[in-house]
């Protein structure tokens, strides 16, 4: 728990020094929320399900890879303002997320099982700009490459995290 604590501030130091240098403009409600992502979500996550298979370091690293993920994907949407900008389509990422914790719970977060949750999480990851382009959402201002790009590194991100626990699975 106390290298988790010591990670969690050391990348807390990246937006405390681009704040204090007038680059970022974080609050300090920013910085807590960030302090319980980090700790109380990714952080303790990452040590209750690696606690058992400390010696498979692909699996360990597939759910370091997930977790990051689902991490940076709550922090986009809840204090950044969303990535569909602030609109009721960001909903969809809760979706996303449904997908990845239901096929890790039916998956019993055997590697196997994983490695499917997480292709299937990426795959959703994909359908969200398709959807938010057929609805129309403002997120597209900045242009469909961006938005569609940022979604394909979202599912990379899965993507890997799926082979990662496919070759845990040998």
């Amino acid at each position: 728990m106390k290298s988790i604590i010591r990670i969690s501030g050391l990348i807390l130091l990246i937006p405390l020094v681009l704040t204090l240098l007038a680059i970022w403009h974080w609050k300090p409600g920013s910085f807590i929320l960030a302090f319980v992502l980090l700790i109380g979500g990714a952080g303790m996550a990452y040590g209750l399900v690696t606690k058992k298979l400390l010696s498979n370091k692909p699996y360990r690293f597939a759910v370091g890879l997930a977790l990051a993920a689902v991490l940076l994907l709550v922090w986009m949407n809840a204090a950044v303002g969303g990535i569909l900008g602030d609109n009721p389509a960001n909903m969809m990422y809760f979706g996303v997320l449904l997908v990845g914790c239901i096929g890790a719970a039916i998956a019993g977060l055997k590697p196997e099982g994983m490695s499917r949750a997480l292709f299937a999480t990426a795959f959703a990851m994909l359908i969200v700009p398709a959807i938010a382009l057929i609805i129309g959402t403002p997120a597209f201002d900045n242009g469909v490459v961006a938005v569609f790009g940022l979604h394909a590194v979202f599912a990379l991100l899965f993507a890997g995290s799926a082979m990662l626990f496919r070759k845990a699975a040998v």
